[in-house]
């Protein structure tokens, strides 16, 4: 099947989707960092300052904002959050290795257009019966316009669903740094006008301008282009504090003790030199399978039952298991964080030098 849409480009023409100059509707509905920290802890994301700003920000400047930080530490969840806080309807695309412009985009629906094709075959028969060469048929043909390359048979992608969307919506591009370098010239080129060409329709311009957060575990350095056109936001693993604020939100049923014993265990856990770092999710997990198990605190024998739960390698598994044996023979029984299980950390040693110089220098 030919794919007719040069001359019809040619011509100007666009979509119905398609939009006029200028009228684009922007709709900023954020009106202050603390209005836009309310809004994203009653969508269930709690944020900090820092974080609240960068939304409140990306949503009244209309500028995309990329998300780094390692896995686990809520990154697409603030994209939900930020969907909910606004209003908006999220479209996800989701990115990996192999990705192009092409599926990210729109496709044409074949088999429907071959359906088509088979129940039009007595009109198509019709209108090239006078012809009398190749030439004229196809002129007659031609003559009836794109029907075949036409919206009816245009399946879109999520960034031209994001661009069509009769309500305002939030692209999330999670996970860039998987696709192709490829990927990130395309959506610089829809992220600095709004519009999308589809050869055989036209131009299409976005009815709302999106609100786009685009996530990365930084796996891959991304272009300085990109970077340049977005707002950036880095979130690391939370303070102990705002952890466990997490955990008394999305698992309000747990005990107190058992949650402080979880996170400062997790805390720890995240000072050793592990392959992978339990991240938030896997907090949430460890909490709300002790609170299963009727645990009322993280004791040692719980701790090594469910270990498996926040460290996914057997080599963290083994490495933590043996931080925590070489720290029971001079453990504090009476800390009611978890911080008993692995024994002090680098930045404790430092804390406690220093302040031993400092006493030993006084008493000179």
């Amino acid at each position: 099947m030919g794919r007719p849409g040069k001359n019809r480009r040619a011509r100007g023409e666009t979509s119905g989707w398609a939009a006029r100059p200028g009228s684009i509707t922007l709709s900023p509905v954020l009106t202050s960092v603390d209005e836009t920290s309310e809004r994203l802890s009653a969508a269930g994301y709690l944020p900090s300052r820092e974080i609240a700003t960068a939304v409140f920000l990306a949503d009244r400047l209309e500028k995309p904002i990329l998300v780094e930080g390692p896995a686990g530490v809520g990154k697409t969840e603030l994209a939900n959050a930020f969907a909910a806080a606004g209003g908006r309807a999220l479209v996800r695309l989701q990115c990996y290795e192999g990705l192009d412009d092409a599926k990210a985009l729109y496709e044409w629906e074949y088999a429907k257009q071959l359906l088509y094709t088979q129940l039009l075959a007595g009109r198509i028969g019709e209108t090239v019966r006078t012809a009398t060469t190749l030439a004229e048929a196809a002129d007659a043909i031609a003559a009836e316009g794109n029907v075949f390359f036409s919206e009816r048979f245009l399946l879109p992608r999520p960034v031209l669903r994001a661009i069509t969307s009769e309500a305002p919506a939030l692209l999330l591009v999670d996970e860039i740094d998987k696709a192709d370098p490829e990927l990130e010239a395309f959506l610089l080129e829809v992220l600095s006008d709004w519009t999308v060409t589809v050869p055989e329709i036209g131009t299409i311009r976005a009815r709302h301008v999106p609100r786009v957060v685009l996530t990365s575990n930084a796996s891959r350095d991304l272009s300085d282009a990109l970077k340049r056109r977005c707002l950036h936001l880095f979130i690391d693993f939370p303070s102990r504090e705002r952890e466990l604020a997490i955990v008394r939100a999305r698992v309000p049923d747990a005990a107190e003790a058992l949650a402080r014993s979880v996170v400062g265990a997790v805390a720890k856990l995240r000072t050793l030199d592990l392959k992978k770092p339990p991240s938030i999710s896997e907090t949430l997990d460890w909490v709300r399978a002790l609170a299963v198990l009727n645990a009322e605190r993280l004791d040692p024998a719980l701790l090594d039952d469910t270990l498996g739960l926040v460290l996914k390698y057997e080599a963290d598994v083994a490495r933590a298991r043996e931080r925590r044996r070489g720290s029971y023979a001079n453990r504090r029984t009476d800390a009611p964080d978890g911080r008993e299980h692995f024994g002090r950390d680098n930045h404790q040693v430092a804390q406690e030098s220093r302040r031993s110089d400092r006493q030993g220098r006084a008493s000179v």
